[in-house]
């Protein structure tokens, strides 16, 4: 009996886990999860001529105990060999539910106090939008943003994406995300 009763905790513990973590999203008033993304989220350079904006983002049902979020958008099939980031933010307060378009400006004027951009694989602390090679099949952008349980990753200001990317999931409580798509 005594069994019976540790599995049946077990059972609803997991089920309770997985109700939980469905019920943190993100999504965009502007991109769905499977859509393409649009000329504005594309890189103005490497001869890819677009806008370079960071999509609005909003969120919603982070897990008990959040005290930060984090937020990545990430290349997996950039032709690398470990991908491609596009933007990195940490440090945005939790009681911060959405990102305004063009968050991932530069200046960071539009992300909220205390936030604060990582390096994207162009070599800057800003957004750097879609410009997958001419020919390549559409890439997978994966906007996906951590729930945290440290309401600042003390990531020195010259760390890479790699450091920030290891710092974020050693404090990961959950995570929601969607992926667009863009290919030329």
């Amino acid at each position: 009996m005594q069994k019976r009763q540790l599995l049946s905790g077990a059972v609803a513990l997991l089920f309770s886990a997985t109700a939980l973590a469905d019920s943190f999203t993100l999504s965009s008033p502007t991109i769905g999860d499977g859509d393409t993304l649009s000329a504005a989220q594309v890189f103005n350079g490497f001869g890819c001529n677009g806008g370079n904006t960071s999509p609005a983002l909003q969120w919603s049902g982070a897990p008990e105990g959040t005290k930060s979020f984090a937020l990545t958008v990430y290349d997996p099939d950039a032709p690398t060999g470990s991908g491609w980031w596009h933007w990195q933010v940490v440090n945005i307060p939790a009681e911060v539910d959405s990102l305004a378009a063009n968050a991932g400006s530069a200046d960071g004027e539009m992300l909220p106090e205390g936030a604060r951009q990582g390096p994207s694989d162009y070599g800057v602390k800003a957004f750097g939008g879609a410009c997958p090679p001419e020919g390549d099949e559409p890439h997978r952008y994966q906007f996906t943003l951590y729930a945290l349980g440290t309401e600042t990753l003390q990531a020195p200001d010259n760390a890479s994406a790699a450091l920030i990317g290891f710092m974020i999931n050693a404090n990961t409580l959950g995570e929601a995300s969607f992926t667009a798509k863009y290919g030329r």
